[in-house]
């Protein structure tokens, strides 16, 4: 064994020839349609309809779908290659991007064939756009805290609440709701009772409370929801009663690969950015370059960032091939790369000294965008505990740990 993994081989990862053809296509694609408009999106904080429009003419928005249901039928490592290259130049993009997913994945995990066919097609060709209603004022990564409520009537739900932190609340024509339909049996098991609806844009007593107003991902828009008295038909539940909580892990454990690729990108840009400065950048006559402490400040911001993109790839990797460790990897992929993009665009600041803090470089707003990602989808504190806690979980599955016992690494 090759803890935690059972042997070498589970360490590799694999591309094929179509997932480098697919980058260098989402590079031309990033670098014409998006980088002139990065800092007019930050600024502004909204990302123009036209460019969405040529984003779903490419397909991006139903790439991870099957053709059944209008997408690509691309894999995860697909996904992350579009997350990382979009985030190297406009991270809030992959934010109403990547929105979609949260709808999305729910669906084809655990919806019927009806609500597949409906909701999905529109998705993946960019005519409609989704969101995922679950963070509450009161409980924030507390999911099993949810105070939102359903009441069954007749053949209807009810739903009463309040969401906070939404992301393309504004944009969503169609929202997945957790609310508490049963009390919890105890305490041991207050995770039971939730479950996840549809909800449709312009449904009596769905309304947008207040815009957040946040320091980064400007252009990707946040909102709080407010549900009151809201009516829902039975066919809009998604999964079975109660079955919420399991719903929502599941579909962070896929989209939390979707955040290690943004910081990926994130990180990837500093790097390039720091990277060509120094080598064009003079001091005493002689490039920054050329000084042993700058060279090892691009090496130790070069480390980083590979270990970022491996833990990421391989994640991507391992859940394309339904191995039940992409679990936690996702989640040491997502803190890991999140906090190392954190620091590689403070060192790419620090080596541009004063002209890094200017608005022009754009390093600034990378560091208020890779801030909020080491937050959003389970903050990273929370991802070193659902990392350890899904490791231990698989091996004792492996018949690896055994009650207290390590057994054996």
């Amino acid at each position: 064994m090759v803890f935690p993994f059972d042997g070498l081989g589970d360490y590799q990862l694999i591309f094929k020839a179509e997932h480098e053809m697919f980058r260098k296509a989402v590079r031309e694609f990033v670098e014409k349609e998006i980088r002139p408009l990065a800092q007019q999106i930050d600024e502004t904080d909204e990302v123009p309809r036209p460019l969405l429009e040529k984003m779903a003419q490419q397909g991006f928005f139903g790439l991870h779908l099957s053709e059944e249901y209008g997408g690509q039928g691309g894999d995860t490592m697909m996904t992350v290659i579009l997350s990382e290259e979009i985030a190297r130049v406009s991270p809030a993009v992959t934010v109403v991007m990547g929105t979609n997913d949260l709808f999305s994945i729910p669906l084809l995990i655990y919806g019927n064939e009806e609500q597949k066919k409906k909701y999905l097609p529109p998705l993946a060709k960019g005519e409609k756009f989704g969101a995922f209603a679950a963070t509450e004022p009161c409980c924030g990564s507390d999911v099993a805290g949810f105070q939102t409520k359903a009441e069954k009537k007749g053949d209807k739900w009810v739903i009463n609440g309040r969401k906070m932190f939404i992301s393309n609340a504004d944009l969503a024509d169609y929202l997945i709701v957790f609310a508490r339909t049963s009390p919890p049996p105890d305490r041991r098991r207050r995770w039971m009772g939730l479950t996840a609806f549809i909800v449709e844009k312009g449904t009596p007593g769905l309304s947008l409370g207040m815009k957040v107003h946040k320091m980064g991902l400007r252009g990707s828009h946040t909102w709080e929801v407010v549900l009151d008295n809201v009516e829902v038909p039975d066919e809009n539940r998604v999964g079975m009663e109660g079955m919420g909580f399991l719903i929502a892990m599941e579909t962070f454990d896929r989209t939390r690969i979707g955040v290690a690729a943004q910081g990926l990108g994130m990180a990837q840009a500093a790097f390039e950015t720091a990277f060509t400065y120094v080598h064009q950048r003079k001091a005493f006559e002689a490039p920054l370059a050329s000084f042993e402490a700058v060279e090892f400040s691009l090496v130790n911001m070069l480390s980083e960032l590979m270990s970022a993109r491996y833990l990421t790839y391989l994640a991507a990797y391992l859940a394309d091939q339904n191995r039940p460790e992409f679990t936690f990897a996702a989640s040491l992929a997502k803190f890991y790369a999140t906090e190392a993009a954190e620091k590689i665009i403070s060192e790419a600041i620090n080596l541009h000294g004063g002209v890094g803090i200017t608005t022009e470089v754009g390093l600034e707003k990378l560091a208020r965008d890779a801030k909020i990602t080491q937050i959003y989808e389970g903050a990273n504190n929370i991802q070193r505990l659902v990392a350890y806690r899904q490791l231990v979980r698989i091996l004792r599955n492996k018949g690896v740990l055994g009650g207290e016992s390590s057994g054996e690494m």
